[in-house]
């Protein structure tokens, strides 16, 4: 980690050193500047010392309190506020020194002393000091700033207790409100409430209590001697009390004595009639009428008796009421009885349910007394709450109206202001400057590190390896960078070039990548792509194909970078010039058989570009571009598609299923962070992309095989063997990012 931090600092510092070095020398000029100025002149000090100010006397509790607050809010910025230093600096013009607040403010230093926590931090002393570089000045500076110290503590504790004045003012009249509305709540519910608390509270709810049960007790026995009488009195007459109450009522009536005796006459007559009349004769008719008459009467009359009134059907029959009216005296009076005895059973078992009600009354206000008394406590407790508040009030604004007359400062002067000369501190100006130098160094190397942090583009391969690592996908090479004193070119068609072994192993990578990430399947048409342009994707993808071709396998390389015109000339291949006119005929096999071999390398075919296209999707998507493919994929053993860049267009993306799968290129130095990494995440969203892999091109780091490589040249052009010299076919500058 600590390494390629190094490296990734190491190749900032070579990039932004003019800035650094600006920095440095900036920060050592200033320094410098510093150094040179003339020594300071000597300045004047005059200090004093203020303490609090303990009253002799003080007769009331809140001038106590103010004087204690008032040293509580001794800071530095209370001293030394704006309005203090305001009128210190008119008086002071008015003496004839012409200072302003904020020279006073910076020149005054003020050293509050307090107590330690065992003494509750109580102000012990105030040393203020004031520096000028007249002694006559810094002395009256002081005694005035000390005067104007002493009565703005003044000031404010009169101010304090003004403000406690009328905040106790204002609050009055709601806490004098607040006790006469809990006054009249608790007088209110003694009104209500009070006679039932009271009689709980000297013994009358529960006699009541007890004498109603007691009257209970009595009735009930009262209840059961009648009961027992009615019964005797009913076996007697063998009556119930209702038929008793009716038999007395219809046998004490007159007309219905005359109704029965007529009644007897007529059934006599009839009876005495009867043996010699028939029931037809007239006779016997005329009294059977006058006995139907006879009972109707009697019907009617004990109708009105017993009160039956019009609804005759309630009177029993003449038959009934005849014996029912026709008690003896005697009788007659066991009858009365019964009926005076019901009357006082109705009357005991009524008085019973009222005394039962009552009872439950009696029950239910003493059950609720303690709830009542509770509340009675509380309305009293808010009263006595209120009552206090109130009273305390009052006192504390007595007491405040009483302590302004005893209103003093909080601070006193202990220590006049006295006045000592302070030599001025002279400065090495080496030192100075080793300082510049230092701080220059610091903040240079933190431009250039702050440079690097914003910087998009990935430096060194070890970023790139991390950054594919943490995509998960493969890492199939890294390609070394070449020396550039050489004039070493990229393409490996010299059979000697160290970087052949790199490119076969990669091929073998990918081998294993796309069995991995294919279902078994070996990738068989790869597509070669770069997020941007220059970072090497043509030169891989060449090299690829001609590792591949040199291991025995019939290999194609596909130009399919429609922005850009062909690079198969670089393998000694010329492109077809009409093929860039009709791109499809050229495809077709129309024009020309659009395979080429390239000459110097074995097994090795290449189809040129036809770019630069407008319209490159129309050229992808044909049939054929389909045809083709296949066409390719049938006679060849590897593929090799040369894809322009991600961020240029979209004609990667669009070849891509037409393939096996996609490999990336990325080059330290011209890779963006940002950009390869969101390309990345585009690409693992889409699930019908296939990443094979990626390659790290132009790496910085020690490959022996370069050494190697170097060593054969030189050990060959000394036996007169192969050169490093380029073929004619092939540019001797052939730039490593094509």
């Amino acid at each position: 980690m600590v390494m390629p931090l190094l490296k990734r600092y190491g190749f900032a510092l070579n990039r932004y050193k003019w800035v650094g070095l600006a920095t440095f020398v900036s920060v050592l000029g200033i320094s410098s500047l510093f150094a040179i100025q003339p020594p300071p002149e000597d300045k004047f000090k005059s200090e004093g010392v203020l303490v609090q100010n303990n009253p002799v006397v003080s007769f009331t509790t809140t001038g106590v309190e103010l004087q204690q607050q008032g040293q509580g809010i001794i800071t530095e910025e209370f001293l030394l506020a704006d309005i203090l230093l305001e009128r210190v600096a008119e008086q002071l013009t008015s003496q004839g020194l012409a200072i302003n607040p904020s020279e006073i403010r910076n020149n005054t230093n003020v050293n509050i002393k307090t107590a330690g926590a065992e003494q509750g931090g109580v102000l012990q002393s105030v040393n203020v000091s004031y520096t000028a570089d007249d002694r006559e000045k810094a002395e009256a500076v002081l005694s005035v700033l000390f005067q104007g110290m002493v009565e703005l503590s003044r000031v404010t504790n009169r101010a304090r207790l003004g403000t406690i004045v009328t905040a106790l003012n204002e609050r009055l009249p709601e806490i004098e409100a607040e006790l006469r509305a809990a006054e009249q709540a608790l007088e209110a519910y003694d009104r209500l409430e009070g006679p039932a608390i009271q009689a709980a509270l000297d013994g009358s709810l529960l006699s009541a209590i007890s004498s109603s049960q007691n009257q209970r007790r009595q009735n009930l026995i009262a209840l059961a001697g009648i009961e027992a009488q009615m019964q005797s009195l009913q076996a007697q007459l063998g009556l119930s009390p209702e038929a008793a109450y009716a038999s007395s009522a219809l046998s004490a009536d007159p007309i219905l004595a005359q109704l029965r005796a007529n009644i007897y006459e007529a059934e006599s007559q009839l009876k005495l009639l009867s043996q010699d009349l028939r029931p037809a004769h007239p006779t016997m008719v005329e009294l059977q009428k006058n006995l139907d008459a006879y009972d109707q009467l009697l019907r009617e009359r004990a109708a009105e008796i017993i009160g039956g009134g019009s609804n005759l059907a309630a009177i029993p029959s003449a038959e009934v009421i005849r014996q029912n009216s026709n008690l003896d005296p005697a009788r007659a009076e066991l009858a009365f009885q019964l009926v005076d005895l019901k009357n006082q059973r109705e009357a005991l078992i009524t008085q019973q349910e009222v005394l039962r009600q009552s009872e439950v009354q009696l029950r239910d206000s003493y059950a609720r007394l303690p709830n009542k008394q509770l509340e009675r406590d509380r309305l009293a407790q808010q009263v006595a709450l209120k009552r206090a508040l109130y009273d305390q009030v009052q006192a504390k604004r007595i007491d405040a109206q009483a302590a302004e007359a005893e209103t003093v400062s909080s601070l006193s002067v202990a220590s006049p202001p006295s006045t000592a000369e302070v030599p001025a501190e002279e400065v090495n100006p080496v030192v100075v400057m080793l300082i510049g130098a230092l701080v220059g160094l610091g903040l240079g190397g933190g431009f250039i590190f702050l440079l690097n942090m914003l910087d998009p583009t990935i430096r060194i391969f070890e970023d790139l390896e991390k950054l594919f690592e943490d995509q998960d996908i493969p890492l199939l090479g890294l390609v070394p960078q070449v020396s550039p004193q050489r004039g070493e070119p990229v393409l490996i068609t010299d059979p000697n070039h160290p970087s052949g072994d790199i490119y076969e192993r990669i091929r073998s990578n990918l081998q294993i990548s796309g069995v991995e990430l294919s279902d078994g399947k070996i990738p068989k048409v790869v597509l070669i792509t770069s997020t941007i342009a220059q970072e090497g994707k043509t030169s891989t993808a060449y090299n690829l194909a001609i590792a591949t071709a040199r291991s025995g396998k019939r290999t194609l390389i596909i130009e399919m970078d429609f922005k850009n015109p062909s690079q198969a000339w670089r393998l000694g291949v010329q492109p077809d010039e009409d093929a860039v006119v009709e791109p499809l005929r050229f495809y077709g096999g129309r024009l020309s058989d659009p395979v080429k071999m390239v000459p110097d390398v074995a097994n090795l075919y290449v189809v040129p570009g036809v770019g630069p296209q407008r319209n490159s999707a129309a050229v992808i998507d044909s049939s054929e571009m389909d045809r083709f493919l296949k066409d390719v994929k049938a006679r060849f053993d590897f593929v090799v598609v040369d894809a322009p860049d991600l961020t240029g267009s979209n004609d990667a993306i669009l070849l891509e299923p037409k393939t096996d799968g996609m490999v990336v290129v990325a080059r330290p130095g011209y890779t963006k962070k940002p950009t390869l990494t969101s390309i990345l995440e585009q690409l693992e969203e889409k699930d019908d992309l296939q990443v094979l892999g990626a390659i790290v091109n132009a790496a910085k780091l020690p490959v022996t095989g370069v050494r190697r490589y170097e060593e054969t040249l030189a050990v060959g052009e000394a036996h007169g063997g192969y050169t490093s010299q380029p073929s004619d076919k092939i540019p001797a500058t052939i730039p490593v990012d094509f």
